[in-house]
């Protein structure tokens, strides 16, 4: 008996040890955070391959027509903003696409195709920077313009609102088209596409094409227009394959000579650049970092894509991570990290990138590895930028700390004081952003009710985590709309 105890004493401390130091193990792996156990899915995003001009003969002669008509119109009416006798300089333009206000991307835009310099056609291509990022056709058609499609989710995006067109530069509105069709999906149709056109002081004219039906400025003709300034929601109105703008621009009435806005060796057209700040050629960046309650579907134009975009999980929850990307390069990477509220790394990796696409796609799943309540964080760094998306996670239970079931408040959203109902005393509140910054904290250890308002009113509008702790260790997160 006295053998048998002993080698089950034995066994207990063998097994102990044992787990003790898986445990040990699991501490290093978490603190530290390691490459994920799962490998990306994904790859590049296709966009419909452009086969034609985006306006048709017949439909650039009415354009022309009417942009004359227009501006000899406000000329006999004194209204005319262009003067030929004082006219400067050709203007230099900001980037004339912008993300609309609280959308949860960090650019909302890719490139697809520049003018074509090559006269001689078909599939003779030659863009301003000398490669072929441009199409022409059998019809011997160059392409006139700058294609910038919207991306991520680009049909969500138009049905959002979420990519906005603002004006390149300062000019007069001589000319406006809306009404038309806005989901083309192929170059079979001939409805005139909705656009806004702008003169600039100098003569020159800038085409904005392709826009969503009913979404132009509310200016009429002969209405100036600053730089910056709305215009309209990308769309995929007229000959198109998807929501983009064509940005198409010309030196004055005659449109006889196009402008190319880039400066490159060859370009044929301009010698100096239009831009404020020109662009590079390729551009890598990171689009979004988002967290998904399913991976995302790509529908058959034009289906909106289903986004699975959510930001609220329970820690027993499968979570998709979004990484969505432009300009991708062989032979860089991505930096990824999952970071816990205490700002722990549950994962960091490097991902790297063996093909080039003008747009990309990948996502990770990862599920029972969310030990913390609380305001995480999912990160990318690319080319020199971080991006970060908080997303929140409720549920978790660890042996000292459990969460405070009953805590609520109302109302929510808030304009300015929101009160905190809980059985349990709440002796501390910490407020952070969307970025993960920690906003506002406040404490109260010494009175008996604790915590039982806030008042917010000096908090800008916005989405916040608000974190409660109760005097048992408790935890608790809510999500909070701050509102005028």
């Amino acid at each position: 008996m006295l053998i048998k105890d002993d080698a089950l004493t034995n066994s207990h401390i063998i097994m102990k040890t044992t787990i003790t130091f898986l445990l040990l193990l699991i501490v290093i792996f978490v603190c530290h955070g390691q490459n994920p156990p799962v490998e990306a899915v994904g790859g590049e995003y296709i966009r419909n391959v452009d086969q034609t001009q985006c306006l048709t003969h017949e439909q650039r002669q009415e354009i022309f027509s009417e942009l004359n008509s227009n501006i000899l119109n406000l000329q006999q009416s004194n209204r005319l903003a262009f003067n030929e006798s004082a006219k400067g300089t050709h203007p230099f333009f900001e980037w004339p696409v912008q993300k609309a206000t609280n959308t949860p991307y960090n650019q909302v835009w890719a490139i697809s195709n520049y003018v074509d310099h090559n006269p001689s056609t078909p599939n003779q291509l030659t863009d301003y920077n000398c490669g072929t990022r441009s199409y022409d056709t059998n019809s011997g058609y160059n392409h006139q313009g700058l294609d910038v499609f919207s991306w991520p989710f680009s049909w969500f995006m138009m049905d959002n609102d979420e990519a906005e067109i603002v004006a390149a530069a300062p000019g007069q509105i001589i000319a406006k088209s809306d009404g038309n069709f806005d989901r083309s999906c192929d170059f079979s149709t001939t409805t005139p596409w909705n656009a806004v056109y702008v003169q600039h002081s100098d003569g020159s004219i800038a085409w904005y094409g392709h826009l969503k039906n009913g979404s132009l400025t509310t200016k009429n003709v002969g209405d100036m227009v600053s730089v910056g300034e709305f215009l309209g929601v990308m769309g995929s109105s007229g000959i198109s394959t998807g929501p983009h703008l064509h940005f198409e621009v010309f030196t004055d009435n005659t449109y006889t000579q196009l402008v190319d806005p880039y400066s490159g060796t060859c370009n044929t057209m301009n010698t100096e650049t239009w831009w404020q700040n020109q662009k590079p050629y390729l551009n890598p960046a990171v689009n979004a970092v988002l967290t998904h309650s399913a991976p995302p579907v790509f529908n058959t134009c034009p289906t909106t894509e289903t986004t699975n975009r959510s930001d609220d999980f329970d820690t027993n929850d499968v979570i998709y991570f979004g990484l969505y990307l432009k300009d991708q390069a062989t032979g860089t990477s991505v930096n990824l990290k999952v970071i816990r509220p205490d700002n722990s790394e549950l994962y960091n990796w490097n991902f790297n990138l063996t093909a080039d696409y003008y747009a990309s796609w990948w996502y990770w799943n990862f599920s029972n590895v969310f030990d913390m309540n609380g305001a995480w964080k999912w990160e990318a760094t690319y080319n020199g930028q971080t991006v970060t998306h908080v997303f929140n996670i409720t549920g978790a239970l660890s042996v000292d700390e459990y969460t405070l079931d009953d805590v609520t408040i109302y109302p929510n959203p808030v304009n300015d004081i929101v009160s905190i109902k809980s059985k349990a005393k709440i002796v501390e509140v910490s407020i952070v952003n969307t970025l993960g910054k920690n906003i506002l904290t406040l404490s109260d250890t010494t009175s008996g009710e604790g915590i039982r308002q806030m008042n917010l009113t000096e908090l800008a509008n916005g989405v916040y985590f608000v974190t409660f702790h109760g005097e048992q260790n408790q935890k608790s997160t809510i999500k909070l709309i701050k509102t005028n």
